[in-house]
């Protein structure tokens, strides 16, 4: 039987935090599957898929957890079940002003509308000419059967006048 862990890693950034989770992965005979990872204000975040053996998933486990000695902090969970997949896969960009709560907003027109969020990127940046604050997402997401994806631009162009909505279809 086959056993999947979800991984979450955080530690203060510096080099080599990758290679040392790396290194338990491959001493308890693992594969580490897919991973997204990133430095944010100082500190290093990622998420992992791996498929350890179930017989080395005690060992493994308490490997994670020496880590805590060396500053990184990593939790584990089984990854046994998957979500069906039935609506339609799209890449959704969003852009506007900033501001206190967007991501809120956002997040709550995308759930009440059941789209599930698959993959999300959020950033800010200077606008070109004014240097104000944009706020920028990228996002890949399965639409429900049945939404339309004009009626869903409308709901999260209600959130503001400057928000531009785009959506693209996954190739």
């Amino acid at each position: 039987m086959s056993r999947y862990l979800a991984l979450t890693v955080i530690a203060d950034d510096r080099p080599g935090i990758v290679e040392q989770v790396a290194e338990v992965v491959a001493n308890n005979e693992g594969n580490w599957l897919e991973s997204a990872m990133s430095r944010l204000g100082g500190k290093f975040a990622g998420i992992l898929l791996v498929h350890i053996p179930p017989h080395r998933e005690s060992s493994f486990r308490s490997d994670l957890a020496n880590l805590a000695a060396r500053g990184i902090r990593v939790s584990a969970e089984a990854a046994e079940g998957t979500l069906s997949s039935t609506g339609e896969k799209a890449n959704l960009s969003i852009i506007g002003n900033d501001r206190k709560g967007i991501v809120r907003e956002i997040s709550s027109i995308l759930a009440g509308s059941g789209v599930n969020v698959n993959e999300l990127h959020t950033r800010c940046e200077n606008a070109p000419m004014s240097g104000e604050l944009l706020f920028r997402t990228e996002a890949t997401v399965e639409l429900p059967p049945g939404l339309d994806r004009d009626d869903l631009v409308s709901l999260l162009e209600r959130l503001s006048d400057d928000l531009i909505v785009e959506f693209e279809d996954q190739p």
